[in-house]
Parts: structure tokens; C-alpha cells; sequence
């Protein structure tokens, strides 16, 4: 158990640096945004949504279906919300227990000692866990790791005990509760397979490493004759019968996976797989083929690393002519020789077995199945200790007498948890929607720290002189050394999401680029994220994403031009990008494009929700776009429109979105057909869903005080206030409400103090102005008409009422310009003509009429 402490330990240790990390990456969408991990969302919906939240049959679903890491991560937020600490903790810790199964796992086939030392310090330290372990999405390949072992070790005591059921068999012992343990660790190893792929689709291939495990660790078969095996021309059921046990619970598993996700793959883009959407096969096939070559170097040299290898990261293969082939042959070369390495010597062992059995006390020991098993273990070179995962005795063989496996087996064994959990990763089946992800790595990383172990032990074990073997420990101490100072230096760049990505600009530098500057934008650096947006779209012009952002920090900057350009640009790349779309429209809208920006709401509404990476985000968009679209109806006086828009807007709307807004607006919508009793429900909908709506207050304030419910209005215009005492427009609507009431005073007081508080917004300061002129305050209205024109000086409305009130104040030139100026503004209005006539008038009989009016 030391040596599992130590290696847990260390583990542990290094990631602590981590629990003060934020969230990185993927983590926001997976948990700041997804909407099964909040308290009022039916837990039972995790059985039905992807591990993003969204629908499993939905098209634009990556169908990753993980329910259980999504229950663990609900799990973290019911204990402490979004804050990160927790969910960086229980990520150490599952890495912890994942290490010491895996020390745990070496030890029971090295040997106690050294060799599972160094096989679980490599897995505890080795650089490429970073993104499993530091990322919180990783949790997913963490904790199907987890259960892979568990699933693992269960079946390893299945095998224990189906081989004493053999023996007490011919022996003609009871062997009754013998077949229930022994076919319950089996139940217990298919279960586990299960959990495991619930945490990760790959958690399934433990079923395949389990028959490996069996065939040629715990049976030491030779290649043919576990193929004779397989096809049923030797005798031996209990095997087959387990084998058989495995086979039929990955189909079942994988047929119950793919019929839940609606018999569909993924669809992805071609960023996220680039090697997929070519149209030549031979650049389909090359790359595809040079994929796991690249992969395999992060485990022996994990130099670069970075977050994200989508788009350009890992150019494409497209020629046989391409140096990077020759990676290729040399991985599956060298892979190829190992398999062969590992079964010729299970066939020459087998071989030198013929005819003759190992004898303890003058009698034949076997496996319990039929073949004998020769002691080719070299581990007695070094007097390592024989324990097994009970720490007394080989789990593979429930006597001590038992050798553990020879290096042959062990390699077959270590190729295999490192190439098949692996496969789903390499289109060979099913296009995948990355090129390289790092957290992949973490399950077959334990084959490939197995395999280094066994082949320092073996390369210990032949070396001769002492200084050789030294030498050889301090190679091995070095490597576990170095992995852990990268593991430290990659934790730094995944404690923040500045760090991450200005780690991956070497690697991916439209990507990385790109997220940088989302960061910088986050943190008021509006400049530096400018230039950021721009280096990203100096690498790959056409994504639209980053077409987005830039044009949205443009628009925040009020450079509406320019932002309105990318804008564009952004629907070209994209036509699906609904919240380019949403921002166009509302430039439009603001600039007085109305009929264009209707047009471009109405596009947006338009689009179909099929395919898409994010179909959450696309609906809040469409939703927003509606909405913009119902309001611009509004304010043009088409209220039946207007709410047919905002229903359309309340169907397509998603669970996610705060729709507080939009029902505010359907009960002004039919406040204005005086439908009152729907408005009423309207407004009662909106302070429902957001109890503290500001604007629903004043509305169903103003509902109240027309259906002469006056006391209740006033209560609802006095909450306002209080919720938000520095909101002029609070005080506005309060004032209206007083004066309405004959309570003049009351309402210029409100009036004035709904001016001071908003001295920018035009609307408060103007209808300020309108309270302080209808409670005779001229001189007090005089100014804030003033301040009014001085906001909106080409408004006609505004220079007409400040030349009326200049004009009762006796101020005639001063009345007499500001008519004159709304006139060339607006030249028919009636009103306007009309008092400047009366002002006419006054000036000739006091002799003050200018030449601009003689004029």
C-alpha cells in the first residue's frame, strides 16, 4: 500500500496549485450555461440532454451522452454554486483514486516494488493529464478512467474464481456459492463498464481490454490458439461462456447508446475536424492515418501541448510525398513489432510448455483451464515480491504459488488498454468533432506507462554491470522528474484563461488568438482584445465567431460603422449565426433603418435551429430577434402585429432564456388595443418571473391606476423607486402618476429629481420638463426643455416645446429662433406654424419682430 500512497500523493500534490484556477474553456459552456445543472431543472433531464445540455436527438447535439459526470457536476453546484474551487477539488481527487488503481494494477503485474513505482508516478505525473485533470470538463475522462479500472479489477477476480470453480469442479467439491461470487464479480464488471461509459463513450472498450486481459495475461494463449478459442474449436466454456458474457454486453451497450442519441451521428463543422470534410480520399486516409502517430508523441514527448488542436492546428496529409508519413510508418511500424514481439513470445513459450508441467509436491499445476503456464517471469532476477492486488497473492491466480506474467503477456496487455480505448478517437468508425484532444489520452495512458515500465524492468534486468543499472535509475528517476516539472508549468497555464491561451498561440494561433481576446475584452482592455480579434483573423479570415466579436467590441466602442461591416462579414461566413443577425438589426434599428432592420429580424427569426454547434445560444438569439423585431412594430403603432411576433417569440424561446422583457412588452402590446385583462396577466407573467422587473412595476402601476385601483398603482411605482432609488425614469413614471392626481407639488418634486438622476437620457429629461410646465413651474420646466434640445438639437419636438415655453416666459426672440429652427426641421407642422404666428403677433405690437422673421 506504500506505493499507492506515494503515487496518490504525489498526484495530488501536484495539481493542488489548480483549486484556486477559474474556469477555462469548454468548463463555461458545460457548466456556467448548461441548464440541467440548475436547482429548478429536473434532474431527470441529464438522461435526455448531451453533456452541453442540449437534446440528444437534437441535430446540432454532439450526442457525448455522460450522464454521470453531469450528475457530479449538478452535484458541485448544489454545494457551492459556480464557484470553481469545488469542482478543481473533486477533479484531484478522482485523478488520486485513478492513480492508485493504476499503481495498484502494476504492481499486480510488475511486481511490488520499483517497477509499479515507476509505472504509477509516470501516470501520476505525466504532463498530457493537465487537461484532464485542471480542465473541469476533463472529469469526464477522469472518471470514466475510474470505473474502467474498477471494471477491470472486477473481472480480474471473476477470473480468480472461475479457475478454483474449475478445480473444485473436478475435484467434486460443493461448488454452489462459488459460482454466485464468481458470477457476481462478473455482474459487478459489467455494471461498472456501464458507469464508465456514462462518464465517456470510451469507458466502454474496458470490455475489450477485460478479453485481452483473459485471453492472454490470465490464460497466456498463444495467438492461435485464442483464435481456435474464439471460434469455438477448443473446449473450454467457462471462457468462452465469459468472453461471450463480454461481447453481449458491449452490444447491448452500444446499441442502447446509439438508439438513445436517435439513431444519428453528430454532425460537426469543419473547423472541429477538417480531415472529415475533405473531398479527397487519399487526404482523408493520410491524415486520418498520421492522427494517432501524433497522438502517440504526446505520450512520449509531450513538449507542446495546447488547449484546442481544431482547424489548422495539425495541417492536413494531403501527399504521399509529405515528411510526416514517415511518423506514420514508423508508429504503426513500431507498434506492429511490439504486438508481434509480445505474441511470438506467447507462441514460443507455449511451445517450450509442450509436454511438460510444472510440479509442486509431484503434482501438475495449471492454470484451471486446460493449459499449462510455464514460469517465464524475469522478475526473479530482482527477488520482487509476487503480491497481487490483495497484496498477499496475484488477484490473476488466487494462490501465491502462481508467478506473475511474463513480459510477453504484459506487453500484449499494456498494447491493448493503449491502442483500443483509443479507437473511438480514430474515425475509424464515426467521424469525431476534434483532431487531437489531449483529456482522450488519459485512459490509454495507462497502457503506455505499463509498457515504459516493463520495458525499463526488462532493459534493468539485462543490463550487467552495476554502473549500467544505476545508470538506468536515474534515467528512470529523470523522466518522472521532468514530467512533473512540465505537469507544474501546464498547470500555471490552465490556472487562467489568459495563461491557457497564450500557451496555444504556438500551436493553434487563430484559436488561440481569438479566445485571447474574448479575455482581454472580459477585462476592459478594449484595445489589446482589438488587436487580438485582428491576429486571429490574420491566421483564418473566415471565422465568423471572431467576425462576431470584433464587430460586437466595434459596436461597444459606438464605432457602429465598422462594427456593422464585420457584422456582415459575419453572416457571410456564417449564414446561421443568429446573434450577428440580432446585433445588425439593432445598429440598423438605431440608425433609423427601420424597414432594414425588419428584414433582418425576420431572416433571423427564419433560420433553422438544425445542425448547429450551440442550439441554446442560437434560440436565445432568434428569441432576442423576435422580441427587437415585436418592440420596432410597437412603437409603429402595429400592436396586433407586434404580438403575434412576441407569441412566436414566447414559442421559440428556450428553457434558458429570462423572458421577463418580452412579457412586459405583450401587456403594454395590449394595453395599447385596451385589452386590459391580458395585460394584466401579462404583467403579472413578467414580475412573476423576475420579481424585481423595474419596468413591469411602473407598467402594471400605470394598468392599476387606470382601472382606478390608485392606492395599489401607488404601491407599485413606490416599489420601483425602492428597488432602484437612482433611476430617474422611476421617478418619471411616479410623477405622471402624481399629477394625474391633481398633486402638483409631488409630482414637480418627482419631475425635478427624475431630470437630475438621468441628465442624459432624453426621454426622462423631456417628459420632466412636460411635469414641471403642467405644474406651472415655467421657469423650472424652461430648463430642462433647455437640456432636453441640448441633447436631441435636430428633434423638432424638442426646439417646438422649448420655443412654447420661451415663449410663455415672455423670452420672445429666444421662442422665436427655436421655432424657426423645428420649422426647417419639420416645415408642415401645425402646431409649430401656428404659435410662431401668435408670437408674430405679440412682437409687432411690442416692435420686436427680427429680420429673420420679417424675412
Amino acid at each position: 500500500m506504500i506505493t499507492e500512497l506515494v503515487c496518490t500523493a504525489v498526484a495530488v500534490g501536484l495539481y493542488l496549485n489548480t483549486l484556486d484556477a477559474d474556469f477555462c474553456y469548454d468548463d463555461s459552456r458545460a457548466i456556467k450555461t448548461n441548464p440541467d445543472l440548475l436547482p429548478d431543472t429536473p434532474w431527470t433531464n441529464i438522461l435526455y440532454d448531451d453533456f452541453w445540455g442540449t437534446l440528444l436527438t437534437h441535430s446540432g447535439s454532439h450526442k457525448s451522452f455522460r450522464p454521470l459526470c453531469t450528475l457530479s457536476f449538478r452535484l458541485n453546484y448544489t454545494l457551492n454554486g459556480l464557484h470553481p474551487w469545488g469542482y478543481h477539488l473533486l477533479n484531484i481527487v478522482l485523478h488520486g483514486l485513478v492513480t492508485a488503481l493504476v499503481t495498484t494494477l502494476s504492481r499486480s503485474l510488475l511486481g511490488g516494488g520499483l517497477w509499479s513505482l515507476l509505472a504509477g508516478l509516470l501516470f501520476a505525473s505525466h504532463p498530457v493529464h493537465t487537461e484532464a485533470v485542471a480542465g473541469v470538463v476533463g472529469r469526464a475522462d477522469v472518471g470514466a478512467a475510474l470505473f474502467f479500472l474498477l471494471s477491470l479489477f472486477c473481472y480480474v477476480r471473476h477470473c480468480g474464481l472461475r479457475r478454483d470453480l474449475h478445480e473444485a469442479f473436478r475435484s467434486r467439491r460443493c461448488i454452489g456459492s462459488s459460482v454466485t461470487r464468481c458470477w457476481g464479480w462478473m455482474l459487478s464488471s459489467l455494471w461498472c463498464a456501464a458507469a464508465s461509459m456514462l462518464w465517456k463513450e470510451q469507458g466502454v472498450t474496458v470490455l475489450a481490454v477485460s478479453a485481452v486481459y483473459d485471453l492472454f495475461v490470465f490464460q497466456r494463449l498463444h495467438f492461435h490458439q485464442a483464435l481456435r478459442l474464439m471460434a469455438g474449436k477448443k473446449r473450454n466454456i467457462s471462457v468462452l461462456l465469459s468472453l461471450c458474457t463480454l461481447a453481449s454486453w458491449g452490444v447491448i451497450l452500444l446499441s442502447a447508446r446509439v438508439y438513445w442519441m436517435g439513431n444519428k451521428p453528430p454532425n460537426f463543422s469543419n473547423s472541429d475536424n477538417p480531415a472529415a470534410d475533405s473531398s479527397h480520399l487519399l487526404t482523408r486516409m493520410l491524415t486520418f492515418l498520421y492522427l494517432p502517430a501524433a497522438n502517440a508523441w504526446l505520450l512520449l514527448c509531450p513538449d507542446k501541448l495546447s488547449f484546442d488542436w481544431s482547424m489548422d492546428a495539425v495541417p492536413l496529409v494531403r501527399s504521399l510525398t509529405d515528411w510526416r508519413n514517415l511518423y506514420t510508418i514508423a508508429f504503426y511500424g513500431g507498434f506492429i513489432l511490439l504486438a508481434f514481439f509480445g505474441l511470438r513470445g506467447l507462441i514460443s513459450t507455449a511451445k517450450e510448455s509442450i509436454g511438460k508441467a510444472h510440479m509442486t509436491n509431484g503434482k501438475s499445476i495449471t492454470n484451471g483451464n486446460g493449459y499449462h503456464v510455464p514460469d517465464t517471469n524475469q522478475n526473479t532476477d530482482l527477488g520482487l515480491p509476487k503480491t497481487g492486488l490483495n497484496g498477499s497473492a496475484s488477484p490473476y491466480h488466487c494462490s501465491p504459488q502462481m508467478p506473475l506474467p511474463p513480459t510477453e503477456s504484459l506487453l500484449v496487455f499494456s498494447l491493448g488498454i493503449l491502442a483500443l480505448p483509443f479507437i473511438p478517437a480514430t474515425n475509424l468508425f464515426f467521424y469525431v468533432g476534434f483532431v487531437i484532444a489531449e483529456r482522450v489520452l488519459y485512459i490509454p495512458s495507462v497502457g503506455f506507462c505499463l509498457l515504459v515500465a516493463a520495458g525499463a524492468r526488462t532493459l534493468y534486468i539485462r543490463l550487467r554491470t552495476r554502473g549500467c543499472k544505476t545508470l538506468m535509475l536515474c534515467f528512470c528517476i529523470g523522466l518522472v522528474l521532468l514530467n512533473g516539472l512540465r505537469t507544474v508549468q501546464r498547470n500555471k497555464d490552465w490556472s487562467n484563461e489568459e495563461n491557457l491561451y497564450k500557451s496555444g498561440i504556438n500551436v493553434n494561433p487563430a484559436k488561440a488568438w481569438g479566445n485571447l481576446g474574448n479575455v482581454l475584452k472580459n477585462q476592459g482592455k478594449m484595445a489589446e482584445a482589438e488587436t487580438a480579434y485582428r491576429n486571429a483573423l490574420h491566421y483564418r479570415g473566415n471565422m465568423a465567431d471572431m467576425l462576431y466579436n470584433l464587430g460586437l467590441l466595434l459596436q461597444e466602442g459606438e464605432r457602429f460603422t465598422e462594427a456593422l461591416h464585420y457584422y456582415k462579414m459575419a453572416i457571410g461566413s456564417r449564414p446561421t449565426l443568429a446573434s450577428a443577425y440580432l446585433n445588425t438589426g439593432i445598429i440598423l434599428m438605431n440608425q433609423g433603418n427601420l424597414e432594414e432592420a425588419k428584414r433582418t429580424f425576420l431572416t433571423c427569426a427564419e433560420i433553422p435551429d438544425e445542425n448547429l454547434k450551440d442550439p441554446h445560444a442560437h434560440k436565445s438569439s432568434v428569441t432576442s430577434c423576435l422580441y427587437n423585431l415585436g418592440k420596432l412594430l410597437h412603437e409603429q403603432g402595429q400592436q396586433e402585429d407586434a404580438l403575434l411576433v412576441y407569441k412566436e417569440a414566447v414559442q421559440k424561446m428556450p428553457r434558458q432564456f429570462a423572458p421577463h422583457s418580452l412579457f412586459n412588452m405583450m401587456g403594454e402590446a395590449y394595453m395599447r388595443l385596451d385589452r386590459l385583462e391580458e395585460a394584466a396577466y401579462w404583467y403579472k407573467e413578467s414580475l412573476r418571473v423576475k420579481p424585481d422587473h423595474i419596468p413591469a412595476h411602473l407598467t402594471y402601476g400605470k394598468l392599476l391606476s387606470i382601472t382606478g385601483q390608485k392606492t395599489e398603482a401607488e404601491k407599485y411605482y413606490l416599489r420601483a423607486i425602492q428597488l432602484d432609488p437612482s433611476k430617474g425614469n422611476c421617478y418619471m413614471h411616479y410623477g405622471q402618476f402624481l399629477l394625474e392626481q391633481s398633486r402638483l407639488g409631488e409630482a414637480a418634486e418627482m419631475a425635478e429629481r427624475a431630470a437630475e438622476l438621468d441628465t442624459s437620457e432624453f426621454d426622462v429629461v423631456f417628459n420632466a420638463a412636460h411635469m414641471l410646465r403642467q405644474a406651472n413651474l415655467n421657469e423650472a420646466a424652461e430648463r430642462q426643455y433647455k437640456r432636453a434640445a441640448s441633447l436631441r438639437p435636430d428633434y423638432p419636438a424638442a426646439l417646438m416645446n422649448l420655443g412654447a415655453i420661451l415663449h410663455l416666459n415672455g423670452k420672445l426672440p429666444e421662442a422665436e429662433a427655436n421655432y424657426l429652427r423645428a420649422l426647417q426641421l419639420k416645415p408642415d407642422d401645425v402646431i409649430t406654424q401656428s404659435n410662431l404666428r401668435k408670437l408674430w403677433n405679440i412682437m409687432e405690437r411690442q416692435d420686436l419682430r427680427t429680420k429673420q422673421g420679417d424675412a
